[in-house]
């Protein structure tokens, strides 16, 4: 029921995602009614996939986390979440309030032994493959060994998509050491005396789109920036690329262009990169971006179930106290 679009988008994304991911299950938790009208518009939907979870009441955007907590027991997003907390689904995707969402994860979750908060992490597009950044707004202000915490479980996670030895790296005003504020300082520090993770040192806004790190650590406030300031020069620059082209006629002539234009615009489109990981919780939890589209929504769908096809919890488990006890 959240985001700007609330179940008129959810609605035609979860059935196109059935319709893409065979093995796919989903349960939409909302006014039941309302998610019946839309959902009869897609009379090619497999019912036997989709069900539907009645919850009364919704969470709104201004509402103070703390408030969400103890004031709405049948919101939509704790319903949700109660359905993974009792195991009766595997993951949990929300368009809703970004701290509703982190406050209740934490409270009926719980985080990993060595957790003190979960952090959000998604990809960014780089030069190479895209680098991986946390926290991206559930925890605006953090301590350095926060912050560390943060470095090990994005490491783990990007490893177990696939990159061996991520190369992890500290967002900062600049790479020479002793840059930053105490809290980057000190979690510099801690991440100099690991031996399990590949820390590369500090990285400054530029490097990130250079491809120079794998895993970029940086607290919410800062992050938050960082990922709106970058969606919206991707789509500055789609847009600038794609209305030079239009008011041209010899480039429109130039029909070898339009492929690569289309490529570099689905490369940088937001929509493919939609969806940050909660990580660290005994569960798996993805934030879509609040002014999600269907498209958008659709890919923090997919990232929920490759996550669960890669156990994440269980892998972030497995290795988190191992590489804690190793700073």
């Amino acid at each position: 029921m959240g985001g700007d679009f609330g179940p008129h988008c959810v609605v035609p994304a979860c059935v196109a995602c059935l319709a893409e991911i065979p093995s796919l299950h989903l349960i939409l938790v909302g006014h039941s009614r309302l998610l019946e009208e839309l959902i009869a518009h897609h009379p090619e939907v497999d019912r036997s996939r989709l069900e539907i979870v009645h919850a009364g009441e919704v969470i709104g955007m201004a509402d103070r986390p703390s408030a969400a907590l103890r004031a709405k027991p049948d919101a939509s997003m704790r319903v949700a979440l109660e359905l993974v907390q009792q195991s009766r689904a595997r993951a949990c995707v929300s368009a809703g309030n970004t701290g509703a969402l982190m406050v209740l994860s934490k409270h009926l979750l719980s985080t990993l032994p060595g957790i003190d908060r979960p952090a959000m992490m998604a990809a960014l597009p780089t030069m190479g493959a895209p680098c991986h950044v946390l926290d991206l707004g559930a925890n605006l202000d953090c301590t350095g060994e926060q912050l560390y915490q943060f470095a090990v479980m994005g490491s783990v996670a990007v490893e177990a998509m696939g990159c061996e030895r991520p190369r992890v790296a500290l967002l900062n005003v600049g790479s020479e050491p002793g840059k930053g504020n105490a809290q980057v300082r000190d979690a510099a520090e801690a991440l100099s005396r690991s031996h399990v993770l590949n820390y590369v040192g500090f990285i400054e806004g530029d490097d990130l789109f250079l491809g120079k790190a794998d895993v970029v650590v940086c607290d919410g406030f800062v992050g938050n920036v960082l990922l709106k300031s970058s969606e919206g020069l991707a789509r500055m620059i789609t847009g600038r690329i794609r209305s030079l082209f239009d008011q041209s006629l010899g480039a429109r002539l130039m029909a070898s262009m339009v492929l690569p234009l289309k490529r570099l615009e689905s490369e940088l489109a937001p929509s493919v990169h939609n969806g940050a990981s909660l990580l660290g919780l005994r569960g798996i939890v993805v934030k879509s971006h609040g002014s999600a589209g269907k498209d958008d929504f659709q890919s923090a769908v997919r990232r929920a179930a490759r996550e669960i096809e890669e156990d994440l919890p269980r892998r972030l488990h497995g290795k988190l106290q191992r590489l804690l006890d190793g700073q």
